[in-house]
């Protein structure tokens, strides 16, 4: 195997690691903030307003995690810009 494709199929692997722990590990995140969420919803009710507007927030930052992994990925697999190196 040359350096080229030893080097495509490393990208392609730290992609699907990147994709997997950038799924897995904001689907924990937003787990517990969802639970920590109910939670304090069940201690003060009257407080509903401002835990449902944190939370959703907070959801949101966690997403975006996920959305930036996915965007890395992409940028690995399909535009690498090291890829020019090999090509010369």
């Amino acid at each position: 195997m040359n350096e080229l494709q030893q080097f495509s199929t490393l990208s392609t692997i730290v992609a699907g690691v990147v994709i997997a722990l950038g799924t897995m590990l904001p689907a924990i995140a937003m787990g517990r903030a969802i639970a920590s969420a109910l939670e304090a919803l069940s201690r003060q009710p009257e407080a509903e307003k401002t835990i449902t507007r944190t939370l959703f927030i907070g959801l949101a930052m966690i997403e975006s995690l996920a959305i930036y992994c996915l965007v890395i990925a992409l940028i690995v697999l399909f535009r690498n810009p090291l890829l020019e190196y090999f090509l010369k």
